[in-house]
């Protein structure tokens, strides 16, 4: 099971703790702020009143074992740069951080981080869901339990057709629409329109078909 530790327990970094604890997933919440550590204390999976800029509580806290580290502080572009250096220093597999502004994004982009997120352009939960599925594009929820995704396709695909993979009947969610880099959009493709590698599938369904089918092409 993959384990996440986010620094930062505000708005954008509790929407995504809470989204990823739903999902399944063990989360370290890290903040300065006790009343908001003890408000998720029973929300995510373990919570720390900590300085993350600290190199040695991070260490102590074991987060160098963590798959994933996201760097959610709110308002102070120092605290959320040296938290990042700590992560990236610790040893961390994926670094994820906000970025404040334009120019905040574009230091944290060269400090190494893997991805760079823009509270305005990325929802917690949208975030949360590409996070723990590798292939997941894009994330819209239409109901509580109707879902559409753009899902890259793997190489495990590659020259598949629809037929051959046939979602509906193994997973019950259906590929409304296929994106070719060269091609186009095409919408309602038929069964036997064939996959490559670099393509976009756009699928709909209930969030466990999506789930299970992005699961099967992820192994």
């Amino acid at each position: 099971m993959k384990q996440f530790v986010i620094i930062g327990l505000g708005r954008f970094g509790s929407s995504l703790g809470q989204e990823l604890v739903q999902l399944g997933y063990e989360v370290l919440g890290i903040d300065k702020n006790e009343e908001t550590v003890d408000d998720m204390s029973r929300v995510l999976t373990h919570v720390v009143a900590a300085d993350a800029t600290d190199e040695e509580t991070l260490r102590a806290l074991g987060v160098r074992n963590f798959d994933c580290g996201v760097v959610a502080i709110g308002d102070d572009i120092q605290a959320s740069i040296l938290a990042t250096i700590q992560l990236k220093d610790i040893g961390v597999k994926k670094v994820v951080a906000k970025a404040l502004s334009e120019l905040h994004g574009r230091v944290l982009e060269k400090l190494g981080v893997d991805r760079v997120i823009y509270p305005e352009r990325d929802m917690g939960i949208r975030v949360a869901h590409q996070l723990v599925s590798p292939n997941l594009l894009d994330y819209i929820e239409l109901s509580k339990e109707y879902t559409i995704a753009e899902l890259a396709v793997p190489s495990c695909l590659n020259g598949k057709t629809l037929q051959d993979i046939n979602t509906r009947a193994r997973f019950g969610c259906s590929i409304v629409a296929i994106n070719k880099p060269k091609g186009g959009v095409i919408i309602a493709p038929t069964a036997v329109e064939e996959l490559e590698e670099k393509d976009i599938m756009v699928v709909i369904g209930t969030n466990e078909q999506i789930e299970k089918f992005e699961a099967s092409v992820a192994r």
